[in-house]
């Protein structure tokens, strides 16, 4: 797979995950925009990019700057003319519990996570839509799917990353701007003093950018959550239980308890195709046999 004729934006890459990343689309031959807060940081991996013998400018922004943003695609758009591809990689923690955490350093994680992913995006969608051809990367978590100790904040940006993506997929699909999510487990500043040192040996933040080449390209899926560490992928999934019917008598409430294993056996369990599904099939459940519900 090559990616010469397209130009793609790396925000945070100015080490781990984002350099990894970065390194990796010009080395498939695409045109790279390294962001990052510093611009020492940014100079050096697009330096590297350069004398591999790749292209690549890098700019200093931070992604929940609307204005430095705006700025940064007009200088896109200004040398190369498009842009195909965006990574939002751009991050920073702030773990502690929930109980001792402040509400400030919520606020920034999840400013910085979601807003800065949205803002990012936004600025190319237009873009995108115009030119029928996308392929955007939300960074998401195994603390936003799972959940994780002292990573409320965290937590909650992730996985609203997630459904971020799989609105933005189905309203981009006609316009061939397919949007997914990479959940990664990489040493990185974020992780250091999360886990053991010879965890961190194990999990070099390049064995994780080799996914997004799945991700990408021509043949790229849209709405897939693809998780990578340590040279391992997988995918993980958001699903549905086939469920019970209670219906609406006084003892419903009883009901939903007495009947709580039969309404979480995962057997026939399905990955909805899109949010109202689950209404579609409640619907059917209590007896509406209109047919689908309109399109929106």
């Amino acid at each position: 797979m090559r990616l010469e004729s397209r130009v793609a934006i790396v925000t945070g890459a100015g080490g781990g995950l984002g350099r990894a990343h970065a390194l990796l689309l010009a080395r498939y031959g695409a045109k790279v925009v390294v962001n990052d807060m510093d611009q020492a940081a940014a100079t050096r991996v697009a330096d590297e990019i350069v004398a591999a013998g790749g292209e690549a400018i890098p700019v200093a922004a931070s992604v929940t700057d609307e204005a430095a943003v705006a700025t940064m695609i007009r200088g896109v758009m200004s040398n190369w003319g498009r842009v195909d591809i965006l990574i939002n990689n751009a991050g920073v923690l702030r773990d502690k519990t929930f109980a001792k955490m402040s509400l400030a350093d919520f606020r920034l994680v999840l400013d910085v996570h979601l807003m800065g992913s949205v803002i990012c995006t936004k600025a190319v969608w237009e873009i995108m839509r115009q030119q029928q051809y996308g392929r955007v990367v939300m960074t998401t978590s195994s603390s936003g799917l799972y959940g994780n100790f002292g990573q409320s904040n965290y937590g909650a940006a992730k996985l609203a990353l997630v459904g971020l993506m799989q609105t933005l997929g189905l309203e981009g699909e006609k316009h061939n701007v397919r949007v997914n999510c990479l959940a990664p487990t990489a040493a990185t500043q974020m992780t250091h003093g999360v886990l053991a040192e010879e965890a961190l040996q194990r999990l070099d933040p390049k064995l994780v950018s080799p996914g997004l080449l799945a991700l990408v390209g021509e043949q790229a899926p849209n709405r897939a959550i693809l998780c990578a560490g340590a040279g391992h992928f997988a995918r993980a999934n958001i699903t549905l239980t086939k469920g019970v019917q209670v219906g609406g008598d006084a003892d419903a409430g009883e009901q939903v308890i007495a009947q709580w294993e039969q309404i979480g056996d995962r057997t026939d369990e399905l990955v909805p195709a899109y949010g109202f599904k689950q209404a579609e099939r409640e619907l059917a459940a209590a007896g509406y046999v209109a047919g689908a519900m309109a399109d929106r």
